[in-house]
């Protein structure tokens, strides 16, 4: 192998244009693919910038040639040669008008087989590149992915310290404050038997940089959540997070609309209107079925409760007496779907907890419907009608509790449009979604919780019925940014005041003891001048999965973990050595799910 002494990189392959013809450049990089012609050899060259096509002729030294030959898929390689022409130009490729004519040629390092082809990586299994994803890393895709969340982190980064904002690191071994999703815990062997947390956010410590006087705080922040995986899910993931001081909600929602309109600008060319339209949670709600709304399209929620209300149908009249509703979505122009596209439909609407669905066809001479027996047919028209229903559509409708009503429906018209292939990746639509309720129920452990966490403010108008106990009717000082049905981020007015921090606690089911006991060092901070403060966090993951048009986050990370929260290339999480688990006093004890099949 020969070393690159002497040789200093000129240029990066990706940059080189027909501008450059006739200059000598230096090289590095990986080979694509060698093309042998006999006398004609060509190499694609790559680095993180792109492909460039080295040749080499009749004309070349024969020990260079010779060398040339002997290239393999991602040999490390390099070259120096003049930049020329080439005969035949490609648009595949935005170095395709020029070549380098190669003159000094050196093997740096050589290389066995790839396990797959790296540029087509995306048609090989997830087990394999994830398990060599140093290699899945080179495919250009997926290059271009990582340099762009670097761009967006820069942007971010600019953007506020343009705008005063202090960058400040907080602790990333932290106490375990279990309220939300579980923590990963990390076990001390200084402190037998006790046990630090890795922070799923920086929310207490930012609100103590408040306290502190840093009234403009960011940090580009890691965070970690023990809980199942999905698409737009990781168990450790970044933050664009913020917090200030004396503002109200418009300030910060301010701040952040010309934060995502430069980030748009300057990576899309695309020009965010501000400000962005703002929707109650309870409207998005009623008309969505969602708290992050799609508004690309319509299919909106239409409520026909009142009008079936008294009816035979024991479906809809049961949910009704429970105290919930009926409702549905006009799937226009479905009319023509199958029995089995139909029921299709069904079975996606009960993964979200509905028992099944009725379904109205709007037929040019009547109706085609799965409640016939129940409804006559001026009673059809009637419930048509309320959906504006026009022949060729289809109707859906739901009756449940409203959470199921809502999640069901929600789903089916993201489920509908993207079958009808009605969504524009490229249509950006924003809009904050805000008046949250503070506080929701959980079924599961019986009693109220934060539905953002326990530090947001009620709204102004809600403070009395908050001091009353009121939980179920107030609504919190917490607003939600929106991208085409996904949350790019999500923050509230913090509590500053003793009393209602006090009360929150109260209605949360967590006595004094408890609260001491958990957040103490943020209730005591509390007592010595706390101003009004509040912030947000955008999923930087997420932003540039969008912004990418990526499917999952894990195309959007360098090193991410599959479904099991395992990483294939790593190997981790793993076996740690007996004297460790001695040392920090862990004994393991094996589960039954364990044993050996």
């Amino acid at each position: 192998m020969e070393t690159i002494k002497g040789l200093k990189r000129t240029n990066y392959c990706g940059e080189l244009r027909i501008e450059d013809a006739g200059k000598e450049v230096t090289l590095f990089g990986w080979c694509q693919r060698q093309r042998d012609l006999g006398n004609l050899i060509f190499i694609d060259l790559r680095d993180r910038t792109g492909l460039v096509q080295l040749s080499f002729n009749d004309t070349t030294d024969r020990e260079v040639f010779a060398k040339a030959q002997s290239v393999r898929a991602e040999y490390v390689v390099a070259a120096v040669g003049t930049v020329c022409e080439r005969e035949s130009k490609t648009n595949k490729i935005a170095t395709g008008d020029i070549e380098i004519n190669v003159k000094e040629f050196r093997i740096i390092s050589k290389a066995e087989t790839p396990p797959f082809e790296i540029a087509k990586s995306e048609k090989v299994g997830d087990e394999t590149t994830l398990k060599y994803r140093y290699l899945n890393l080179r495919n250009e895709k997926l290059t271009q992915n990582i340099l762009m969340r670097h761009k967006i982190a820069k942007i971010a980064r600019e953007y506020f310290y343009d705008n005063d904002f202090i960058e400040i690191e907080t602790p990333m071994m932290i106490k375990s404050t279990p309220e939300g999703a579980r923590d990963y815990v990390v076990p001390s062997r200084v402190h037998n038997g006790k046990f630090y947390a890795l922070p799923q956010s920086p929310q207490i410590y930012k609100q103590l940089c408040m306290i502190a006087g840093f009234d403009r705080y960011i940090q580009l922040a890691r965070c970690f959540r023990d809980e199942d995986l999905r698409a737009d899910r990781q168990p450790e993931f970044t933050q664009i997070d913020m917090e200030l001081s004396f503002v109200e909600e418009d300030d910060v929602m301010e701040v952040n609309e010309r934060l995502m309109k430069k980030i748009f600008k300057e990576i899309k060319g695309f020009d965010i209107p501000t400000p962005l339209m703002r929707m109650p949670w309870k409207e998005a709600m009623e008309r969505f079925g969602s708290d992050k709304p799609d508004i690309r399209f319509g299919m909106e929620l239409h409520n026909i409760t009142d009008v079936v209300n008294g009816s035979e149908f024991g479906v809809f009249q049961n949910a009704i007496d429970a105290g919930g509703s009926v409702r549905g979505i006009n799937a226009e122009g479905c009319g023509t779907f199958s029995r089995k596209q139909i029921d299709s439909l069904v079975d996606v609407a009960k993964t979200y907890g509905a028992k099944g669905l009725a379904w109205i066809v709007v037929k040019e001479d009547g109706y085609k419907t799965s409640i016939s027996k129940f409804f006559n047919d001026d009673q059809i028209k009637e419930i048509c009608d309320q959906f504006d229903a026009k022949a060729g559509d289809l109707i859906l409708i739901c009756a449940d509790r409203n959470k199921v009503v809502f999640d069901a429906l929600g789903a089916l018209r993201l489920e509908v449009a993207k079958r009808l292939d009605i969504l524009d990746n490229e249509d950006y639509k924003f809009l904050w979604v805000t008046e949250f309720p503070m506080f929701e129920y959980s079924e599961e452990e019986g009693r109220y919780l934060a539905m953002h966490h326990p530090f947001t403010s009620p709204m102004d108008e809600d403070l009395d019925a908050f001091m009353n106990g009121e939980v179920a009717t107030v609504r919190a000082k917490a607003y939600d940014m929106v991208l085409n049905g996904c949350e790019l981020g999500g923050g509230s007015i913090r509590i500053h005041r003793d009393d209602i921090q006090e009360q929150t606690f109260k209605l949360l089911s967590l006595d004094k003891e408890v609260a001491q006991e958990r957040f103490g060092f943020l209730l005591d901070a509390f007592k010595y001048g706390a101003p009004p403060h509040g912030g947000l966090a955008f999923g930087l993951d997420r932003l540039i999965m969008l912004l990418t048009g990526a499917e999952s986050i894990r195309d959007v990370i360098a090193f991410p973990k599959v479904k099991d929260a395992s990483c294939l290339l790593t190997d981790a999480p793993n076996i740690v050595d007996e004297n460790q688990l001695t040392d920090l006093g862990i004994a393991i004890i094996p589960q039954e799910n364990d044993s050996e099949e």
